[in-house]
């Protein structure tokens, strides 16, 4: 059985799963490297304008594998650059949707925080417990759990070690929304549809815009926004959008 795999449930939308249900898919190496592979692939596959992430309807994922990490030492870890896995997903230049039932624990919300908008269940459960186990976040977890709900917050998560419910990570900034257990699938795909319609250089840009410029200068941020701004305008889609607008019909954009 594959650890992961990927369909396209809809036109421009590319959907990863992780399947490992038996182990609530623990984020083992495999997997990884798998998820590597997969979003540098989906990344540059111009059918593609959208991705989305999902452990489906019971568990996102339960953090990563500690059988295979319970023995392991320093050097090993080092020597595994599990840096560069994750690089691909923080890279990817498509909006990612993390479709979040159940738990996303330690490594799971980890991922859940690489992506970009995260559709969550009410009864799913956000945490950083390896302080538990002896160890601490080392995917990003005091890193972009402090930009998304602030110091107090990551700290009162990262030292307990205890989640938090979804209202309560929506109401933190950690979810984008939340919605009935069964709607996770459905809601996450429909707003990946209407990412999927929009014009892909501007999607781009607004994504990669923003990301660079949320750790610069206000100065330096808006320069970016601005020179994006100004270049979209040699772009067909500016051309396309804005006829359709003035003759009130719906644009169909060529991502060119």
């Amino acid at each position: 059985m594959n650890e992961t795999y990927v369909d396209h449930p809809m036109t421009g939308v590319a959907r990863i799963h992780l399947n490992r249900p038996e182990a609530r898919n623990a984020l083992n190496q495999a997997v990884r490297e798998q998820l590597a592979e997969h979003f540098s692939v989906l990344g540059v596959d111009p059918e593609v304008r959208c991705i989305l992430l999902t452990g489906g309807d019971q568990v996102f994922a339960a953090g990563a594998d500690i059988r295979d990490m319970a023995e392991r030492g320093a050097i090993d870890m080092m020597q595994r650059q599990t840096q560069r896995l994750w690089a691909a997903i923080a890279q990817c230049p498509k909006p990612v949707i993390a479709a979040v039932n159940g738990f996303a624990l330690g490594g799971g919300c980890e991922l859940a925080m690489h992506a970009d908008l995260i559709v969550a269940g009410r009864g799913a459960r956000f945490g950083q417990p390896e302080v538990r186990v002896g160890i601490m976040p080392g995917a990003g977890g005091t890193q972009r759990l402090t930009r998304a709900v602030g110091k107090f917050q990551a700290m009162r998560m990262l030292l307990t070690g205890l989640p938090v419910s979804a209202d309560e990570a929506l109401r933190m900034g950690l979810a984008s929304e939340v919605v009935e257990e069964d709607q996770v699938q459905a809601r996450a795909l429909e707003l990946a549809t209407q990412i999927a319609g929009m014009p892909p250089l501007a999607v781009m840009q607004i994504k990669e815009v923003l990301l660079a410029g949320q750790d610069a200068s206000l100065d330096t941020a808006l320069m970016l926004e601005r020179k994006a701004f100004q270049l979209l305008f040699d772009s067909a889609d500016q051309k396309e959008g804005m006829r359709a607008f003035l003759e009130k019909r719906q644009p169909v954009y060529s991502g060119n």
